[in-house]
């Protein structure tokens, strides 16, 4: 998989992992769902996402 496919894989993950976890465990966990959508958002104005970064380094395929 190219970086964008898997920026998407991990953020719905990491989206409805939280969700389930604030319904289910506690509504703190919601937070990490704003965390990740913020950072999706921003990432959208700026082109920078910490995540890709990672990725990239991590060697993923362009």
């Amino acid at each position: 998989m190219r970086v964008e496919a898997w920026l998407r894989a991990i953020a719905g993950t990491f989206v409805l992992a939280s969700a389930a976890l604030g319904s289910w465990v506690h509504p703190g966990f919601y937070l990490f769902t704003a965390f990740v959508g913020f950072n999706l958002l921003q990432s959208a104005f700026t082109g920078w996402c910490p995540m890709m970064s990672l990725l990239r380094a991590l060697g993923v395929e362009e």
